[in-house]
């Protein structure tokens, strides 16, 4: 991407004199025009969306116009005035942000009293954030737990809450987003009480149709500002795919070298050449992993560079965050393995490269990772690693799908009953629901309110309902979508607490014999509580890593639309899924080869969710030359790759969604292939497949044509999750089934995208 030349504009006059002295200070003598009509549009009260390039100054759009506000409010009697809250998806995004509004407004005296109001603030802080703050950062899972039940306490803030800043606003998808949305809402709610109709500030990586997602998420009316008029350096772009090896997989699959392996060599490199980077993997064990081989490699160079390698990740304690964050800042830290955690809009200047350990998912994430190198405008290195994944080969032999298209649309539903049904419960217990709210909630509330009065959550009195119960109503539910108290994990030999893990992770993750890692140390799981959600570790070095195989079985509750493609259809609706554990694999930790697997034993556990599913017919079946007994083979790798592409349709990822092929299913007589949301309820990631069911199984279609193994293997339809051992797959009969089903699409969609 070659470099940008910028466009500046003017502060709009009512920005205070001292805030523009203040930014001019920081370096910046003039605003981009995307800064200036964002905080024109800001002070005129209207809720606005910066959907712009990484490190384009989104921070600065809505700072300007809030701290001036922030300022005018400190001038009056009760010394507090105006106030305003900052919302941010993780815990970094915030203490940065707190780091750099303290650098911003030194000169500003008293008048910007910026806190920080989350998990971590010590407890004898938070009365102070409470009474005397006028700008807290905190985030969505603080609001719904701490600050909206507590509303009483924080009348004075909620009663001049002029602003609420939503930065990062394009990770608020799928579960995570829909809780999220009816927060706001609650938000909206309580404010209305004590007399306050706060604007919204949203800041998002560029998106798609970004006004359209900002007013589902909040509620209201959002204008949005996308051109961007920031300057930006060059970006170098490499689509990096690691090589096949002599080893052979399940099925005799050929096996590339893991993206792991690979972008662990990248880091190496680099640091030794002290290029600054930052290598950015998909789960915790993947940085954990990343980190500790390049450290064991750069040993062997210079003793002195290991210590400047580090792991960044969810699930470690808060000092262990600060603390790696700090190192970062200041360069102590060569390089960097880090999760989605630094992702976000963190300030790490100075980078000169970022390597991406498989495609995240989405583009905007994918951009918005490419984005941490080269902050300061200078040129920079992105490198995509793809993994043995069908959707990352199918993207490094189709580079137009990620230079060439769009970002994708945010998906979310509000509307989800999972969803909707715990934050009613949480609205009546704030303050009792009144009939003129229920409109505020979205059109399923009305629904839905009786169902709660008969399960005896809600209790109708006179004109309001009241929340009936002593528990607290905000427990109901797990904003991040995860469901169930987070697992402990307990060294054995000390009760030392090393981390967290989430409940609808467990069963994979920490099952008996898992490998689990932290901090660049491996530990052995050595039992499983699943009544109080612990699981007692010890340190361990095992030569291999673990993966967990499950079932799966399906069954249809309800058919929501079902239209022709040709003799075959294609539906949407409601499924029931049960899904087992049922044994987990040893690979070798840098070939990924399989060294045996083990059985285990853990309960079922059922899901009623919302699925995509089509089915065929036996003309068709006989049209695609396709033989009873290479039925099955053809349906289940027709499944494994539909789900490895649909991330290019729908912002999700491939373990957001599972699948079931199934020759004969009961409910539709039929051989049928399903894909569904790994989420009660549903997240609206199968939705946004049955709209774009013909764009999507075309891709997957040439995902699998376009592979050069001969049988199959896992860069096109053997899935890493399969609990079938990749058994039955056949690759040529799964082509010849999808180029007839794709015969008889209808030419548009079956309804607008």
């Amino acid at each position: 991407m070659p470099p940008r030349p910028g466009t500046h504009a003017d502060w709009p006059s009512a920005i205070r004199p001292e805030v523009i002295n203040a930014i001019r200070a920081a370096g910046i003598d003039r605003p981009w025009a995307h800064q200036a009509r964002t905080a024109e549009h800001a002070l005129r009260g209207d809720s606005v969306v910066v959907a712009t390039g990484t490190a384009s100054g989104k921070s600065l759009a809505y700072l300007a116009p809030v701290l001036s506000t922030l300022l005018d409010g400190s001038e009056e009697p009760n010394g507090r005035g105006t106030t305003a809250l900052y919302l941010s998806p993780t815990k970094a995004l915030a203490a940065d942000q707190r780091r750099a509004v303290a650098g911003l407004t030194a000169p500003l005296g008293t008048g910007v009293r910026a806190a920080v109001y989350d998990g971590d603030t010590p407890v004898e802080e938070r009365e102070w954030v409470r009474q005397y703050a006028n700008y807290v950062l905190t985030n969505p899972d603080m609001l719904h737990r701490g600050i909206l039940p507590g509303h009483p306490r924080w009348s004075s803030f909620l009663r001049a809450l002029r602003y609420v800043v939503i930065d990062e606003c394009h990770t608020y998808r799928g579960v995570f987003g829909s809780h999220v949305a009816q927060v706001l809402r609650r938000l909206r709610r309580v404010c209305a009480r004590y007399g306050s109709s706060p604007v919204f500030l949203l800041a998002s990586a560029t998106a798609s149709d970004p006004a359209v997602a900002a007013s589902r998420l909040t509620g209201v009316p959002v204008v949005e500002i996308t051109e961007d008029g920031s300057p930006r350096g060059e970006v170098v772009f490499a689509l990096w795919e690691p090589p096949l090896t002599e080893l052979h997989g399940e099925q005799g699959a050929p096996v590339r070298r893991t993206a792991t392996a690979e972008s662990a060599d990248l880091l190496t490199d680099l640091a030794v050449q002290g290029v600054r980077t930052v290598t950015f993997v998909r789960s915790r064990r993947g940085a954990e992993l990343i980190a500790l081989i390049a450290q064991e490699r750069l040993a062997e160079v210079d003793r002195s560079l290991p210590d400047r390698i580090a792991a960044y990740r969810g699930g470690y304690l808060p000092e262990e965050r600060r603390a790696l964050e700090r190192a970062l800042h200041s360069g102590e830290l060569l390089g960097l393995a880090s999760t989605t955690a630094l992702e976000l809009g963190m300030d790490i200047a100075g980078l000169d490269a970022v390597v991406v350990a498989g495609y995240p998912g989405t583009r905007a994430s994918l951009w918005q990772q490419a984005g941490r190198a080269g902050r300061t405008g200078e040129g920079a290195l992105a490198i995509l690693v793809a993994r043995d994944d069908p959707l990352d080969t199918y993207l490094v032999h189709h580079p137009d799908a990620l230079f060439r298209q769009p970002v994708e649309s945010t998906v979310l539903d509000p509307d989800n009953p999972y969803v909707l049904a715990p934050h009613l419960c949480a609205a009546a217990a704030e303050l009792p629901l009144t009939e003129p709210d229920l409109e505020l909630f979205g059109p399923a509330t009305e629904e839905l309110m009786p169902q709660l009065e008969q399960r005896k959550l809600l209790r109708r009195r006179a004109t309001a309902w009241h929340w009936t119960r002593r528990e607290r109503a905000a427990d109901l539910t797990d904003i991040r979508g995860a469901g169930g108290s987070p697992v402990q994990v307990v060294e054995a030999a000390t009760g030392r607490l090393l981390g967290t893990v989430d409940a609808a992770a467990a069963h994979t993750t920490v099952h008996e014999g898992a490998v689990h890692l932290h901090q660049g140390r491996s530990y052995l799981v050595r039992q499983f509580d699943l009544d109080d959600s612990v699981a007692l570790v010890e340190e361990a070095a095992p030569p291999y890593s673990t993966t967990a195989r499950d079932t799966t079985a399906i069954s249809i509750l309800e058919t929501t639309t079902e239209i022709p493609w040709g003799d075959a259809r294609l539906c949407f609706g409601s499924v029931e899924v049960t899904n087992q554990v049922v044994s987990f694999l040893r690979r070798k930790l840098i070939t990924g080869e399989v060294l045996g697997e083990s059985k285990l034993d853990l309960p079922p556990r059922t899901l009623r969710t919302r699925a995509v599913w089509w089915t065929v017919t036996d003309d068709q079946l006989e049209e695609a030359r396709v033989h009873p007994q290479a039925l099955g083979g053809a349906l289940h790798a027709a499944e494994h790759a539909s789900i490895g592409i649909l991330p290019l349709f729908a912002t999700c990822d491939r373990w957001d969604i599972g699948g079931v092929s199934v020759p004969l299913h009961p409910d539709t007589l039929l051989p049928t292939v399903f894909v569904y949301d790994g989420h009660p309820g549903g997240a609206g990631f199968a939705e946004r497949a049955f709209h774009t069911a013909a764009r999507w199984l075309a891709a997957t279609r040439e995902a699998i044509a376009v592979c050069e193994c001969e049988a199959g293997c896992p860069s096109c339809i053997q899935s890493p999750k399969c609990g079938n051992g990749n058994d039955p797959l056949d690759k040529r009969a799964a082509i010849r089934l999808l180029t007839t089903l794709l015969a008889g699409a209808p030419e548009q969609p079956p309804t607008a995208e």
